[in-house]
């Protein structure tokens, strides 16, 4: 009697069989197995190939783009296994760096813009602090009162000159969120007094007038950094100097008041006001209004360096404008108590 050991051999159903009928059967049930087996691992691989090596081909063909520096494209990998959770991580890595290209670009269009603005407008205060130095060396002012107006030109073009400057730094140091803040209590009616008064005097020298009124009583209190809130309103009332009307007088009002648990500061002017078209962007960076309706100079970045101070203090800033009719700018900052 033989033993049989091949797999779904039952020595019970062929121990009556001829040896070469049981033999045969042996066989057959070990093709069948193999056949079995074969297909299986065909199926496998088909699988392994289209469902595994396909997703990594998809990967690899994504890692080769973002090293060309190619990040329109998008990678689409359907399924519930671990390649398929790869796979939307290496999507979101795409959208991440895509985001940071566009954001860097922006940066960089937006200061060679600046950079542009700047040297294009120190042009002007230049050419005339030459003239009039040149004026003074040929002895075309002979008399005192003419070199002393000679001076004062070259001293307010240099002043010009210098804002320039500065906001190429403060330009800088928002590119890099690196504004200095020194918070502290303030309180509003002696803070705004003291700051109408000096917006007041510079205003006079520029045959311009100034209308404060301030409601808020000694007991309102708002933590601010003084002199950064301070940047605020001189860029605003820089603003509003630069597009003023040519042939009626600027008039500026200055209003605070407090308001529940908040602190309304509104600065408004009869300047030429805002159109329509230019309005959406006037808190971009380096963004200037349509150039035809004014020649005032400027980088273009005041207006977004007023909203990144004010929102860094934790408030907000509006502005309501219709051309023609000048532009209102209303600022709400948040009250502590004394």
């Amino acid at each position: 009697m033989h033993a049989f050991g091949g797999v779904g051999a039952h020595p019970e159903l062929m121990a009556g069989m001829p040896e070469e009928v049981a033999r045969e059967k042996t066989a057959d049930v070990f093709i069948s197995i193999v056949l079995i087996m074969s297909l299986t691992s065909a199926l496998l691989i088909a699988w392994t190939y289209h469902g595994v090596m396909s997703k990594i081909g998809i990967l690899v063909m994504g890692a080769d783009k973002i090293k060309e520096g190619d990040l329109d494209f998008s990678i689409n990998i359907q399924g519930a296994d671990e390649l398929s959770e790869v796979g939307v991580a290496f999507e979101e890595m795409r959208l991440r760096l895509k985001a940071d290209s566009v954001r860097r670009l922006e940066a960089e269009t937006n200061q060679r813009q600046l950079v542009s603005n700047i040297a294009h407008d120190l042009k002007t205060p230049l050419t005339a602090i030459r003239g009039y130095a040149e004026g003074l060396l040929d002895g075309v002012a002979d008399t005192p009162k003419k070199q002393q107006s000679y001076l004062m030109v070259i001293h307010n073009k240099a002043g010009e000159m210098d804002a320039l400057l500065n906001e190429l730094t403060a330009y800088s140091n928002l590119d890099a969120n690196r504004i200095p803040y020194k918070f502290m209590r303030l309180g509003a009616r002696d803070y705004f007094t003291n700051l109408a008064e000096e917006i007041g005097i510079e205003l006079e020298s520029k045959n311009a007038q100034l209308v404060y009124y301030n409601y808020a009583k000694e007991d309102v209190v708002f933590v601010a950094d003084p002199v950064q809130i301070s940047r605020v309103f001189q860029n605003c009332i820089a603003n509003s100097v630069k597009y003023a009307k040519k042939h009626e007088p600027l008039v500026i009002h200055l209003g605070v008041w407090p308001e529940d648990d908040s602190l309304h500061v509104e600065l408004k002017d009869n300047g030429i006001g805002i159109s329509e078209k230019d309005m959406p962007r006037i808190f971009e960076r380096t963004y200037r209004g349509d150039a035809s309706r004014t020649s005032a100079g400027g980088s273009g970045i005041g207006l977004s360096i007023v909203k990144k101070i004010v929102e860094d203090h934790g408030g907000s800033v509006e502005v309501h404008s219709h051309e023609g009719e000048g532009t209102t700018l209303s600022f709400v900052f948040k009250r502590t108590k004394r």
